[in-house]
């Protein structure tokens, strides 16, 4: 009985944990790209849809954990 209680604890905490990803996902990354570009603009730069994909890609590579 003992063990059937921390299976069904793990599953809900498992459940609890999905649901708390799925709700603080961060947002799609075309929407995340244009606030990006319109920051940008505000600015007074401005940059071409490929010269933004491209600093973004070199902002992400920077962001990434350097592998071993």
């Amino acid at each position: 009985m003992k063990a059937l209680n921390y299976l069904v604890a793990f599953i809900g905490g498992a459940a609890i944990g999905a649901a708390a990803g799925l709700l603080l996902a961060p947002e799609k990354g075309s929407d995340l790209r244009e606030k990006i570009a319109e920051a940008l603009r505000k600015r007074g730069i401005r940059l071409s849809s490929k010269e933004m994909s491209n600093l973004v890609d070199e902002i992400a590579e920077e962001l990434q954990p350097a592998e071993e």
